[in-house]
């Protein structure tokens, strides 16, 4: 089951939100709080994620959401208006391996995403319980979440913010890419939020830079952090202490007897500082893992 936890700055529980009612608070970041509902006109569980730039905005005692000060409002209403827009975006996804959004509205003075409740936990919560995965485990977790990335690359999106907390694998064993909210809140953001969601570890170095060369490689080299975290069983390095010293190799390497060459080898080409050395889109990292031939897409000829 997901953890059910308290916070002080969430909206009181048991209160509505159009038709549904807040059960508990399922979790909070830099961007947003995560509450259990209920649709009380469908009678079912659903997941609300609520905008809440925690450096920008604040609770007010009648529960808005309003800018910290006159200077805040201006990134606050950016930000609003890309977390609808990721909603938009996310509401037009029907992928298994991917958050489905079934509703999002305005209220509060804030804005809301309405999400279908998943039962299991994250990747996070089961290298706790699991601490030492097999590799073919890993990629039954790993090869769908390729399937979802490669989609959301597909239109155009990247996620820019993978970690273990984010991937959430269902009790059915499926994986799913969780919270795009962040990250896409924070590109290209004036105040320096945009620092404030990079996970020390899980970032590539050009998230480092608001002018970094990001792209589906940003995004693979997060994916690959997070296998080196439940291969090795150690948070990465920070990319920016790996241009001085960088274990990341032998340590991969002393994890042989428990995983084969190929495996590992995949890992450490997504963990490349250098994005241009990393692979270039998710066909061409999954095939690394599978041992596929990957054939890069043809140029259109030029006139």
């Amino acid at each position: 089951m997901v953890e059910i936890l308290n916070y002080r700055n969430s909206l009181p529980l048991d209160s509505m939100l159009l038709e549904y009612r807040l059960e508990s608070v399922l979790g909070a970041g830099g961007f947003g709080m995560t509450y259990l509902g209920y649709d009380t006109l469908l009678e079912k569980k659903v997941a609300i994620k609520e905008y809440l730039p925690v450096e920008l905005a604040v609770r007010s005692p009648d529960g808005a959401i309003v800018p910290i000060n006159s200077g805040s409002d201006y990134n606050y209403q950016w930000g609003l208006e890309r977390f609808l827009q990721e909603a938009r975006l996310l509401a037009k996804f029907s992928h298994p391996n991917i958050v489905s959004v079934i509703r999002y509205f305005e209220a509060n003075g804030t804005a809301y995403m309405v999400m279908n409740y998943e039962s299991g936990l994250s990747l996070s919560q089961m290298l706790k319980r699991v601490p030492e995965p097999d590799e073919a485990t890993l990629l039954k977790i790993l090869l769908p979440l390729l399937d979802g990335l490669h989609a959301v690359h597909e239109a155009g999106f990247l996620h820019r913010d993978i970690k273990p907390s984010n991937l959430f694998i269902r009790d059915t064993g499926q994986p799913v890419l969780l919270d795009f909210g962040s990250a896409r809140v924070a590109t290209g953001a004036t105040t320096r939020t945009m620092t404030s969601i990079l996970t020390p570890g899980y970032a590539p170095l050009e998230q480092y830079s608001k002018d970094g060369n990001q792209g589906p490689w940003t995004d693979i080299y997060s994916l690959a952090a997070v296998l080196y975290r439940a291969v090795t069983g150690d948070n990465p390095p920070d990319v920016v202490t790996r241009l001085k010293d960088d274990p990341v190799m032998d340590r991969l390497l002393a994890t042989r007897e428990r995983f084969s060459n190929v495996f590992l080898h995949g890992i450490n080409r997504g963990l490349e500082v250098d994005e241009k050395k990393r692979p270039q889109s998710v066909n061409e990292w999954r095939a690394m893992f599978t041992g596929e031939a990957f054939v890069a897409p043809a140029r259109k000829s030029e006139h």
